[in-house]
């Protein structure tokens, strides 16, 4: 994965009620408008409604609310447009058509947290925490995820990481 690329990530899991498609890189915006039929254009910090397309024939299969985050204010420091629909099936195999109808001409398919951590964003314990709260089960969980995810866990192997460092020098 080149860091120029644009990437397309389904960043939740399948659900009857809900979807998120999640675009990043420099050409998440204008990908997001050819995919789109947009109401307003994209701007920072305001939700916009839209419509969301089949790829090959261009009709409408749903409705959305697509945000934009700008970088480097976005979780992944790049520009980022999340699709946020209704989690119909037809919709679900349609982000999957999106998908690999993006991947084909434009995207390259990686996962947020590895571009984030490749960023420079967070730390590796961080983005395995994103995994981990997005796999948590119990509560529980979802509180030690949420913690890492905050570097708890980074803050603590710190002074271990740069002994180590020191003798290994």
């Amino acid at each position: 994965m080149n860091l120029d690329d644009t990437i397309v990530a389904i960043t939740t899991r399948q659900s009857r009620r809900h979807r998120v498609v999640r675009l990043a890189g420099p050409e998440a915006r204008a990908i997001a408008c050819f995919m789109l039929r947009l109401k307003h254009e994209l701007a920072v910090g305001r939700a916009v409604f839209g419509e969301v397309t089949e790829p090959s024939t261009g009709e409408r299969i749903d409705e959305a609310v697509v945000t934009f985050f700008a970088k480097p204010h976005s979780y992944t420091a790049d520009d980022v447009v999340e699709i946020s629909a209704h989690g119909a099936p037809l919709f679900c195999a349609t982000s999957l058509s999106w998908r690999q109808a993006a991947v084909r001409a434009w995207l390259s398919p990686a996962s947020s947290p590895m571009r984030a951590f490749l960023n420079g964003r967070i730390d590796l314990t961080q983005a395995e925490a994103v995994r981990d709260l997005i796999e948590s089960q119990t509560l529980y969980q979802a509180k030690v995820a949420a913690q890492q995810m905050e570097g708890s866990l980074s803050r603590r192997l710190q002074p271990s990481s740069e002994s180590w460092l020191n003798w290994w020098r």
